[in-house]
């Protein structure tokens, strides 16, 4: 666990990829094979269960260190991060042990899932007593399942490559669905992933095992200047982009599974895919999109996210939700690799091989120029899609979001934008765990009558004076974290210390004073928000300093981007 703990304040101290990779390797050439299995689950965006409530963690803190709940409140605001305020708080009565990571987590946390409380209380305590300061944050970390790093999958593969000797991207294949939860980590899978290949010797996949996704970047450019910059538009295949779930099918030894775009096998939850999958030919791998489609054609997404959280399927969700699977690429067919065909290639066979199936075939589109593809392009949305991708013809299908960026490119729509009003902050993760980055943002119930009118809504917000109901008030209807830089944060930052008015443990309450441009990729009705709206991946745009606060949106403008 030292070492582990170790090699994670390496991680998050540094913004540089090069230091990263090289603390990496450094561990990877020193930690035995059981504890490198689990750095590499966890690092790789694997999630830890949450074996103990952070709420129970945070009142054995108290009780450890001796001090009241509200002077631990106290510093958990001052400090922004549950963890790193428990190892703070602790005495430095340590005696640290060398116990391994593989054991800490196999013999001592995941028992913890289902113990009594006495029993935890007592355990925990001992724990501590075993871990420095760096231990026992990332102990909190793992046991409350918050577990979150600085580092990126691909990070991780360039790691294990250069430790092993073995090519990148054979690791990254090897590695596609080792962060599934339903099998642990094991010195066994962490040698397969860094074992020599002989030359010319068969690659060896587990019998339901993708392939690494190939990744699109984005295009922000005006269609005018496509042609000195992507060359002619007959160089490219164009498709929709489509607003559902990045997947892979895969059919082998006369079954299917079906894998997401984060390695999670989730073959159980949509049998249609399935059933559509059975008669494929066995060695075949189809890449596409996971989506519901209705008689008009694509859904929003919002009804593909009700199958998503189901761990039933009734009649109804069925029904109500019809899923399908829309075909793009072939990866394998016949039991060979055929990534390295041209994009060209691949489509040709994959509209042999799916001509007569119930499997969807994403259609292509042809034009004789881009700037007629940006006309149809502005469409999007009434189509129910998010813009067009751009792949080159002569291109072979890559692993990851890859630095050769001329091969794919996703070209979406404008995100829809609002003007709303920061009500709401909390405080980050990580580096940003001392300045206060995560807003939750309002609009009106109606537009005010006047500046005057808007003023003294916001001054009774700041007497603490209950909204009156039919009368004009500010709604919450979407958070966000993203979007601005550090020196904006800063700020922002600054303006919330001087206008709270009330702390909710790490939340705050501010006087309305700022307006921010919401920009988000969807919305939709939402019985569980107090708006009855929510939106997609909303990000902030911009502070709006040039807009006054009674000139925000309102719930009217959100019901007409519904509409």
């Amino acid at each position: 666990m030292k070492r582990f703990a170790e090699l994670f304040a390496e991680l998050d101290a540094t913004t540089s990829t090069n230091a990263k990779v090289d603390a990496l390797q450094r561990y990877f050439a020193q930690a035995p094979a059981q504890d490198a299995a689990w750095a590499v689950y966890f690092l790789s965006g694997g999630k830890p269960r949450q074996v103990i409530p952070t709420s129970h963690l945070a009142t054995l803190a108290c009780a450890v260190a001796g001090i009241e709940p509200w002077l631990f409140d106290e510093c958990y605001q001052s400090v922004g991060d549950l963890a790193e305020t428990i190892a703070l708080v602790l005495p430095r009565d340590a005696e640290p042990t060398d116990v391994g990571l593989a054991e800490w987590i196999e013999q001592r946390l995941l028992p913890l899932r289902g113990a009594g409380e006495a029993e935890i209380t007592e355990r925990v305590k001992s724990y501590w007593r075993e871990l420095d300061a760096q231990g026992r944050f990332l102990l909190t970390k793992l046991v409350g399942g918050g577990f979150r790093v600085g580092v990126s999958k691909l990070l991780v593969q360039r790691a294990l490559a250069a430790h092993s000797g073995v090519d990148a991207k054979r690791v990254a294949q090897r590695m596609m669905g080792y962060t599934d939860g339903k099998v642990m980590p094991s010195v066994e899978r962490f040698e397969a992933l860094i074992a020599q290949h002989q030359e010319g010797a068969e690659v060896k996949l587990d019998e339901g095992q993708p392939y690494p996704f190939f990744l699109a970047h984005q295009l922000d450019a005006p269609a005018e200047v496509f042609a000195s910059r992507l060359g002619p538009v007959s160089d490219w295949q164009v498709e929709w982009k489509y607003d559902g779930i990045r997947g892979q099918v895969v059919k082998r030894g006369g079954k299917v599974w079906v894998w997401s775009r984060g390695e999670e096998l989730v073959t159980e939850r949509f049998p249609e895919i399935v059933a559509l999958a059975q008669p494929l030919p066995d060695g075949t791998v189809l890449d596409g999109e996971i989506m519901v489609w209705g008689d008009a054609g694509p859904a929003p997404f919002a009804l593909l996210q009700q199958r998503i959280g189901r761990k039933t399927l009734t009649k109804k969700v069925l029904a109500d939700a019809p899923v399908t699977f829309m075909a793009y690429d072939l990866l394998e067919q016949d039991h060979k690799d055929v990534r390295e065909l041209t994009q060209r290639e691949r489509r040709q066979r994959l509209e042999a091989l799916l001509a007569g199936s119930l499997v969807k075939i994403s259609p292509v589109e042809t034009a004789q120029s881009w700037l007629e593809l940006a006309q149809r392009r502005e469409r999007s949305r009434e189509l129910g899609v998010e813009g067009l991708m751009l792949k080159r013809l002569d291109a072979a299908y890559g692993t990851g979001r890859t630095k050769a960026e001329g091969l794919w490119w996703k070209w979406k729509i404008d995100p829809m934008a609002i003007d709303c009003v920061l009500i709401y902050a909390q405080a980050g993760h990580g580096r940003r765990a001392s300045v206060y980055t995560d807003y939750t943002f309002a609009v009106w119930n109606r537009q005010p009558e006047s500046r005057e009118e808007a003023e003294a809504v916001i001054e009774a917000i700041a007497r603490r004076e209950p909204a009156q109901p039919g009368a004009l008030q500010l709604v919450a209807f979407a958070k966000a974290y993203s979007g601005l830089t550090d020196e904006e944060f800063r700020q922002v930052d600054a303006i919330i210390r001087k206008s709270t008015l009330e702390k909710f443990g790490p939340v705050r309450s501010v006087k309305p004073s700022l307006v921010f441009e919401l920009g988000f990729e969807g919305i939709n009705r939402s019985p569980r928000h107090k708006s009855g709206i929510a939106v997609r991946f909303p990000r902030m745009l911009r502070i709006r300093h040039d807009k006054p606060i009674h000139e925000a949106n309102t719930l009217q403008d959100l019901e007409a981007l519904l509409k």
